[in-house]
């Protein structure tokens, strides 16, 4: 059985790590260096960093956020953030990403996504869904289309995605849990693996995910704002037979 993740994600706006409620109300949490140090330290399974300053800006990645983040760490690093070319894509992998999120592009135009996992593989393509109730959301949440998130996704999986990043917008940074309806309709039916995100408060809520049929977790504001450590978390799944590493 392949062993579960558990991954912080670090959003970045400008030279800030931040953190918001329902992708709003940003406030600053730190520095790409220190957080990676910090996360390296405490034995997570990877990072996804997002730039999410860069699609409402009209600009490509951070390159040199993810460059810091590959120096500071050994363990795989997924980035994301004004993905919109396979150029774009070509110089996150080389400035030391392993695997490419990409959003707004593939709500936009899915065929981009099949255009990047023939180049790149499916391997290193994950597509954020950012699921609202009624669709999903795009320009980190400023535009909203009236699109079934489970549709969205199987599309962009048959492109060539070879994950799905999927993002509850209505529980994001509330730590009130994920959004269990959302995992359950939408995991069991894609061939690919699936990170849930958006709303984790506590170990309990990252056990719920997976019991649920998610193939990873990912979290911010449970690192930043509560005592929950990524050791504590997996601890606490393995003590409940979720497989981890």
């Amino acid at each position: 059985m392949l062993k579960r993740r558990v991954i912080p994600t670090l959003l970045l706006r400008g030279d800030h790590l931040v953190k918001g409620e329902r992708y709003q109300s940003w406030r600053r949490v730190g520095s790409v260096r220190q957080a990676v140090q910090v996360f390296e330290s405490r034995g997570v399974d990877e990072i996804i960093l997002l730039d999410i300053a860069a699609t409402p800006e009209g600009r490509g990645p951070d390159l040199r956020a993810v460059e810091t983040a590959a120096t500071e760490c050994f363990m795989p690093v997924a980035a994301g953030g004004g993905v919109r070319t396979l150029d774009h894509i070509r110089d996150l992998l080389l400035a030391g990403a392993d695997k490419v999120v990409i959003g707004t592009a593939a709500v936009e135009d899915p065929e981009f996504v099949r255009a990047a996992a023939d180049k790149y593989g499916a391997q290193c393509i994950t597509v954020s869904v950012d699921a609202f109730a009624g669709g999903v959301a795009s320009h980190c949440g400023q535009r909203l289309h009236r699109t079934d998130p489970l549709t969205h996704a199987v599309r962009c999986v048959d492109a060539g995605a070879g994950e799905i990043l999927l993002s509850s917008v209505d529980r994001d940074g509330t730590l009130e849990g994920y959004d269990i309806d959302l995992i359950r309709s939408i995991a069991p039916h894609l061939s690919v693996p699936v990170i849930a995100s958006g709303g984790a408060g506590c170990a309990a809520d990252l056990l719920a995910a997976f019991e649920a049929g998610a193939d990873a977790v990912a979290a911010g504001a449970a690192w930043q704002f509560t005592d929950l450590t990524p050791r504590q978390a997996k601890a606490h799944l393995a003590e409940h037979g979720v497989p981890v590493r």
